[in-house]
């Protein structure tokens, strides 16, 4: 038996054959649906925890920290509180959250103020964890957040940098953990040194 798929594809076979046959259909679409496409597929997985009591004790102080932080985050325009905690390979934890500005391209957000601290105070010290955590004033987040992708890249950066995975642990305001190993889970064919 045919799959659906199998079925469509031949009736496009044979609608291709009788394209010179319609003066309506143009020589461009008919070579542009001749052509073969190779599709590119990426598996990203992330590990899903129910809850903050899931997680294992490390995990659970950086998400904490970065909870806290959402509290104390400077977000007058749109009311949408985020916090960071970055753990660091020597065991320290440096925090941040958004910094809103009048002038929207001025602020920053909460993964790159905790990241930027962390390598300020601790150049040489690897990144070895993100928790990001959000409270928004005009609805409930009840998903994950994860970082935009301005963020995606500089932890990317950091990444490469030492050459070591940075797991990024997700939360929205209540609901299910994320927790990525890698940002390349977050940001695949992302663009590094190697190409400069």
């Amino acid at each position: 038996m045919l799959s659906l798929k199998t079925i469509q594809k031949e009736k496009l076979k044979r609608c291709i054959k009788s394209i010179s046959f319609l003066p309506f259909f143009s020589v461009k679409n008919a070579l542009m649906a001749k052509s073969k496409i190779s599709k590119l597929s990426i598996l990203t997985e992330f590990d899903v925890y129910n809850s903050a009591k899931d997680l294992d004790k490390k995990d659970a102080e950086l998400l904490l920290a970065a909870q806290k932080m959402v509290k104390t985050a400077h977000a007058p325009y749109s009311e949408f509180h985020v916090g960071a905690a970055v753990l660091l390979e020597n065991g320290k934890i440096v925090a941040g959250n958004n910094q809103e500005n009048a002038a929207y391209p001025s602020g920053l957000c909460a993964e790159r103020v905790a990241i930027f601290y962390a390598s300020a105070q601790y150049p040489n010290v690897a990144v070895k964890a993100v928790a990001v955590a959000v409270k928004s004033k005009n609805m409930v987040i009840t998903e994950p957040l994860s970082p935009c992708g301005g963020c995606r890249q500089v932890i990317a950066e950091y990444e490469n940098k030492f050459e070591k995975p940075i797991r990024i642990i997700m939360s929205g305001e209540k609901g299910q953990i994320y927790i990525a190993k890698s940002i390349e889970s977050l940001l695949p064919l992302m663009f590094s040194k190697k190409y400069l």
